[in-house]
């Protein structure tokens, strides 16, 4: 059977997600399942939940965990990537923090903008030192990537290893299923043809049996039923014509139209959530308790089938079954008007034979300026971590549409200056 190993399993919630996702399908029940993270602690939590899911589902699989990176990737057929270095803190909290000094207010913080920026020196080293070690002791796994920035992360990937690599997110169906609810429509009835960048990528098609559903989304907008939590994207969506995959707190940092500090009255009118990821992360920690608790305890896990694509991936690759998914792979001629090379977001076939991404062909120009922005961003600091050249992280940080709305040039290079500082060694020496 196949041997499925999870790097950073001690994101224990989100296993679970994934686990009952693999055991639930007969053909990958008895699958040898190699939990590893560097917290003891969460990872013996980890395999008690594992072996719950397994018994919820009927599955018997293997189940193995280990502290040692290498060790779990020993021979295995997918490797699953989950981890975030430097944790909440220090690594998010510096983030954030630094930030504030010079009056830079964020949202999410782990795509784009200063702190994405952050995040992606952190993690490109790690995670390409973990595809050194796939390359010599599972060359032939493939890699599923959930780790944000994606777009970053996923890049610097494919062009510094050999390692078959696919980034994953579940924004594309998420949205799909949020405008769904919008319009009235039952998701299953419901066609969609959808590409860009992850976060950044545009419902060109969203149809059902062949009709146009963008006048009943336009509908919502003329009738003022928005979300409030949704402002971002629905005004984005009459602006541009299409709608965006990723959420509006999201957004609303990937663009300079919504967070400026001498307009706090865009704030309130898109109602956009600052420091929205600090307040998740703190719910979190102070829930952890409880939920360790609960998982450990001697209650039953229940066990529902999560719309994340890493099962379906396996269960392709390994029984032929057919199936499109949403990946983020390299852009080798599959979007025309956007930079060869960089990572793009798009329906990727799976079977046998492997993965298949689907060719685009051009955007709406539009949408591929929008894009282009971003991508700036994502080349630069890739660039930066792969060469060890510093002065890419400036000219990063001074391409972002989020900090250049905010900050001169003085103060986008001392701030640099200071988050490298903060973060020591979690960031390699550039």
């Amino acid at each position: 059977m196949a041997k499925i190993a999870m790097i950073g399993a001690g994101s224990t919630v989100f296993a679970k997600n994934l686990l009952g996702d693999i055991l639930s399908f007969p053909e990958l029940a008895e699958s040898h399942i190699a939990l590893m993270d560097i917290n003891e602690e969460r990872l013996a939590t980890s395999e008690i939940v594992a072996r719950k899911v397994a018994q919820a589902v009927g599955a018997n699989p293997k189940i193995t965990t280990h502290l040692n990176q290498r060790e779990a990737l020993d021979g295995a057929d997918y490797a699953i990537n989950m981890i975030q270095v430097a944790g909440y803190k220090p690594g998010t909290e510096i983030d954030f923090e630094i930030p504030k000094k010079y009056g830079l207010r964020q949202t999410i913080a782990d795509t784009l903008g200063i702190g994405g920026i952050m995040r992606a020196l952190r993690t490109i080293p790690v995670m390409l030192n973990m595809c050194k070690d796939m390359e010599e002791v599972a060359p032939d796994v493939t890699f599923l990537n959930y780790v944000n920035p994606m777009c970053m992360n996923t890049w610097a990937v494919t062009r510094a290893t050999k390692i078959k690599t696919v980034g994953l997110c579940h924004s594309v169906q998420g949205t799909a299923e949020q405008i769904s609810h919008d319009i009235g429509v039952p998701i299953e009835e419901i066609n969609y043809l959808c590409a860009g960048i992850n976060h950044m990528a545009f419902y060109l098609k969203f149809e059902r049996n062949g009709e146009d559903l963008y006048p009943l989304i336009q509908k919502v907008v003329d009738e003022g039923r928005v979300p409030d939590w949704n402002r971002v994207r629905y005004e984005m969506f009459t602006r541009l014509g299409y709608f965006v995959t990723e959420s509006s707190e999201h957004f609303a940092e990937y663009c300079p139209y919504f967070i400026r500090r001498d307009r706090p009255d865009l704030i309130e009118r898109f109602n956009v959530p600052l420091d929205e990821y600090i307040r998740r992360c703190e719910n979190q920690i102070a829930g952890w308790h409880s939920m360790k608790a609960q998982f450990e305890g001697e209650d039953k896990i229940e066990v529902h089938r999560s719309h994340e694509y890493g099962s379906l991936i396996i269960h392709s690759l390994e029984t032929g079954v057919p199936r499109v998914v949403y990946g983020n792979v390299a852009n080798e001629g599959l979007i025309t008007n956007l930079p060869q090379g960089c990572n793009v977001e798009l329906p990727v076939l799976v079977d046998k034979s492997g993965l298949q991404p689907t060719r685009i062909g051009a955007l709406p120009p539009q949408l591929a300026a929008m894009m282009q922005t971003n991508i700036n961003v994502q080349a630069l600091t890739v660039e930066a971590a792969l060469t060890g050249k510093k002065e890419h992280v400036y000219h990063a940080a001074m391409l972002d549409p989020h900090t250049i709305a905010e900050l001169t040039l003085d103060e986008i290079w001392s701030l640099v200056d200071e988050l490298l500082e903060a973060h020591g060694d979690f960031i390699p020496p550039l």
